[in-house]
């Protein structure tokens, strides 16, 4: 790699740029645009995601403080707040999501072999979904309650890598449930979820795509046991038992056996009660798929502390569309680079070494090298999962 390009410059090598000039021509985002291109724009926002710029005001002064360097790195029009806002304001949010799927195909084809956390040979993927908070006044068509604006960010995580493989933004009033028939389901895979998504119908149409799920129970689950099966209580199994649901609505929606797990986590000293329509794998296998639902939780936390979706540069539903979808874009974009350069440090280690030296001229693998020299991560930091602190 050149020595000569910039850090940011480096990291840019690795944008598929005709599959973005393809998202670009596909909503005509460079219709109204005369000096300020789509790329313009997602250079100014990928800048302020990795620095952590909170305001347009910030994102110009910070970018022409580096005016001689921004030709080289990919400008090819002046950096101003007026023109940004305006951007995107105007500029179809759509070009990012969909340019986001395309790196979401890179990540996944690079991690397709990275191991899981336990011994499951299927597609695991976890989905949730996580709530940002918004000004009412300011964002009045994200109203979630009287007093408070939101949107939600529902994502479906694919658990080899940590990738983010399904991504909707909606207000805060979208019920997390109704988004079961959006995700889309892979045939044979399991997917964990929390019983937030417990609708017997829409578990059913997985059953029905063969596909699996693994979902806490309600307390007030109402069922009737047709047999136990052998438990392990050394592992904290209480129960393993094939049921039938018994109420009208439930049974309705769900017709055929469910297999219920009862669990104590001896660490918390909790009892967890799990549904799924996998009879293949072990009692525990299952208490252990729930547990690498956590996962997704990590990837909220991560994406909010290190990444700028709580702080808005536009007011409107285009403007905090684009931006949420920059940012993603980012995160995928730095999970590529560290998959491909072969470093071996953290995800979020690595994003601050890039942070600070986005302008120095070095080769990004000896730059992470001598970092980790001065400052070497524990020994563990790194191994099953990519949040790791």
């Amino acid at each position: 790699m050149n020595s000569g390009h910039t850090v940011f410059r480096q990291l840019l090598q690795y944008l598929p740029r005709h599959d973005f000039n393809v998202c670009v021509h596909r909503y005509r985002g460079e219709y109204w645009a005369k000096k300020f291109s789509t790329f313009d724009q997602f250079l100014c926002l990928a800048y302020a995601q990795m620095s952590g710029r909170g305001s347009l005001r910030e994102i110009e002064t910070c970018l022409n403080s580096h005016r001689e360097k921004l030709y080289h790195i990919g400008f090819r029009g002046d950096v101003s707040r007026t023109t940004l806002a305006d951007a995107n304001e105007r500029r179809d949010w759509r070009i990012f999501q969909d340019f986001g799927l395309v790196l979401i195909g890179i990540a996944q084809r690079l991690y397709q072999d990275e191991p899981l956390a336990i011994e499951l040979k299927q597609p695991l993927f976890a989905f949730d979904s996580t709530t940002i908070d918004l000004c009412l006044s300011l964002f009045p068509w994200a109203e979630f309650r009287k007093t408070k604006a939101a949107v939600k960010m529902h994502t479906l995580i694919d658990l080899r890598g940590a990738i983010p493989t399904f991504v909707a933004i909606t207000t805060g009033k979208v019920n997390d449930v109704r988004m079961l028939d959006k995700m889309p389901v892979q045939e044979d895979a399991v997917y964990t979820m929390d019983r937030g998504y417990i609708d017997y119908a829409r578990l059913y149409a997985i059953h029905k795509q063969g596909a699996f799920f693994v979902i806490r129970a309600k307390d007030n689950l109402k069922f009737q046991r047709l047999y136990s099966l052998p438990k392990d209580k050394d592992a904290g199994i209480r129960a393993d038992q094939v049921i039938t649901l018994v109420t009208i609505k439930s049974k309705k929606g769900y017709p055929e056996r469910l297999r219920r797990v009862s669990y104590v986590d001896k660490e918390r000293n909790k009892r967890l009660v799990f549904l799924t329509n996998n009879f293949d794998i072990t009692a525990k296998t299952v208490a252990d798929v729930y547990k690498q639902r956590w996962q997704v939780e990590l990837f909220f936390k991560w994406i909010k502390q290190h990444l700028r979706i709580k702080a808005f540069y536009g007011t409107s539903i285009n403007a905090v569309k684009s931006q949420i979808w920059v940012a993603l874009c980012i995160y995928l974009l730095v999970a590529i680079t560290k998959k491909r350069l072969g470093i071996q440090c953290s995800l979020y280690t690595f994003l601050q070494i890039l942070e600070v030296n986005l302008f120095e001229k070095k080769p990004i693998p000896s730059l992470v090298a001598e970092a980790l020299k001065l400052n070497p991560e524990p020994p563990d930091c790194n191994q099953m999962n990519l949040f790791n602190y």
